[in-house]
């Protein structure tokens, strides 16, 4: 990963799922930003401008807020990941893709610092872990498809 998560981040998530589908296929479903919104009903207007690389910036909104994000990690059917901007927040959120018998071990890791992280920490790092542990229930099932 070329960006780790800040392990001083207040907020700070580490979920893992194994998903009944190929490395490529995950990676596929992941990585093509501009579909999110097609099987994550949180997420509304994605949109990467450019090629799929590092340095490539993405906007989003995930429950209603703008999010501007840049991808750092684009190693296909392996490691993807990028930081965001929102609300006076710094994210950094890293997907891991491993092989598996019977399929993909997918790892996501995150971590979000500013004020807002600071001042609501307890309830941010509970939402962080739900709405990681809902976006990889949502990855598995459009990825076996």
């Amino acid at each position: 990963m070329n960006v780790l998560i800040n392990p001083s981040a207040p907020v700070q998530t580490r979920q893992h799922l194994v998903i009944n589908a190929t490395p490529a296929r995950v990676w596929a479903v992941l990585t093509h930003i501009d579909g999110w919104a097609a099987w994550q009903p949180a997420i509304k207007r994605p949109r990467l401008r450019g090629a799929l690389a590092a340095g490539t910036s993405f906007d989003w909104k995930s429950s209603g807020v703008g999010i501007r994000s840049e991808l750092h990690t684009v190693a296909p059917a392996a490691e993807f990941g990028w930081t965001g901007h929102s609300l006076g927040t710094f994210a950094i959120h890293n997907w891991t893709l491993r092989a598996v018998p019977g399929g993909t071990e997918v790892t996501v890791d995150e971590s979000m610092e500013g004020m807002l992280a600071r001042l609501f920490k307890g309830a941010l790092t509970r939402g962080l872990a739900t709405g990681t542990v809902q976006w990889l229930s949502l990855l598995k099932a459009e990825a076996e498809k």
